[in-house]
């Protein structure tokens, strides 16, 4: 890494949704391993979402059965068993950071605009910007009901933190769009701020449900945190390499929000004058016409290679940043979705 240096529909459409099949799955080696205590947190997910409205069950239930490859709740519980802790505690967490990636979805889509992810219509694309905000709120506060009643105060102030960074993330990244001036440092704080804190929190919630010292804390947080920014350095790449039925979402999403991305950025370095031009004028006006000729520099340019580079980079570090925990099969299945997080085309 160091190397590259809404507005609210007035209305609510309510839709009859029908059962859908998720898009992703957990990563395929995890499964054997933890796909008990994955059930565990299905059925904390299920409990916690009930609510008295029937919009916010139809909403939130819609978007959880979605799908999503929820590794977010598998470094709580890889985490927790890793450093021998098994109490009940660690489905309440795991869940809690799916719900709180969950609300972020919702907001994120309606901030975006996005019509597709994991496959299906975005909430907003069926419901409504406004009933995707207000569940997206509900999400997040029951969030904030559950890790209470783990009572702990560690717990809160992790969770508080990360979510606050978040917020502060979701933000710089609406600063930057269409600016194709945006620094490689400025575009890392993003991925830190808005994807990485939530990894890193909850890696970081294993160790504190151990009750391990600060060194170990830090370094499961520091696993997540590099782990995180792995995960989201390849998303940003398969918007220029992948295609639209495996990411389930639309190919170059992110070119139509203007959003200046490491392959962009790491083209427009290597690209000729014209190049340069075509990319800055499509950022700073989401222009999907030329989508083809920009992915078509991206590759020529080697800017995907750096960026998966970039990638490898950082799940380098997650790696060596567990290099103390005792030997296990889940410390040996955090090493393994290093490269998966990597290696992976959806």
């Amino acid at each position: 890494m160091a190397a590259l240096r809404a507005t609210c529909a007035p209305h609510v459409r309510q839709r009859r949704v029908t059962n859908i099949t998720p898009a992703t799955a957990p990563p395929h080696t995890l499964v054997p391993l933890l796909a008990t205590e994955m059930s565990e947190v299905d059925a904390v997910i299920r409990r916690r979402l009930g609510s008295e409205v029937v919009l916010i069950n139809q909403i939130s239930k819609y978007i959880v059965s979605a799908g999503g490859k929820r590794i977010r709740p598998l470094l709580v519980l890889l985490f927790s068993n890793a450093l021998g802790f098994k109490g009940p505690e660690r489905f309440e967490l795991a869940a809690t950071v799916e719900f709180i990636h969950t609300a972020t979805l919702l907001h994120d889509d309606v901030v975006d605009e996005s019509q597709l992810r994991r496959g299906h219509a975005t909430a907003n694309a069926l419901f409504g910007n406004a009933a995707s905000v207000l569940v997206g709120d509900f999400v997040y506060s029951r969030a904030f009901q559950m890790m209470v009643a783990v009572n702990r105060m560690r717990v809160l102030e992790v969770l508080a933190d990360a979510t606050n960074v978040i917020a502060e993330g979701e933000v710089l990244q609406l600063l930057n769009m269409h600016n194709p001036d945006v620094s490689v440092d400025d575009y890392l704080r993003v991925i830190r701020f808005k994807t990485a804190k939530l990894f890193e929190a909850s890696a970081r919630l294993g160790a504190v449900l151990a009750d391990s010292p600060p060194e170990v804390e830090e370094a499961c947080a520091a696993y997540g945190r590099a782990l995180g920014t792995a995960f989201q350095l390849v998303d940003d790449l398969l918007d220029y390499e992948g295609a639209t039925v495996q990411l389930g979402k639309n190919v170059g999403d992110d070119l139509r929000e203007g959003k200046p991305t490491l392959p962009l950025l790491v083209a427009m370095e290597r690209g000729d004058a014209q190049q340069r031009e075509m990319i800055r004028h499509a950022i700073e006006h989401g222009e999907l016409e030329r989508l083809p000729d920009i992915v078509r520099i991206v590759r020529t340019t080697g800017a995907l290679e750096a960026t998966r580079s970039a990638a490898r980079e950082e799940a380098e570090h997650a790696r060596n940043s567990i290099n103390a925990l005792p030997g296990s099969p889940y410390r040996d299945a955090l090493l393994e979705l290093c490269v998966q997080a990597v290696d992976r085309s959806f």
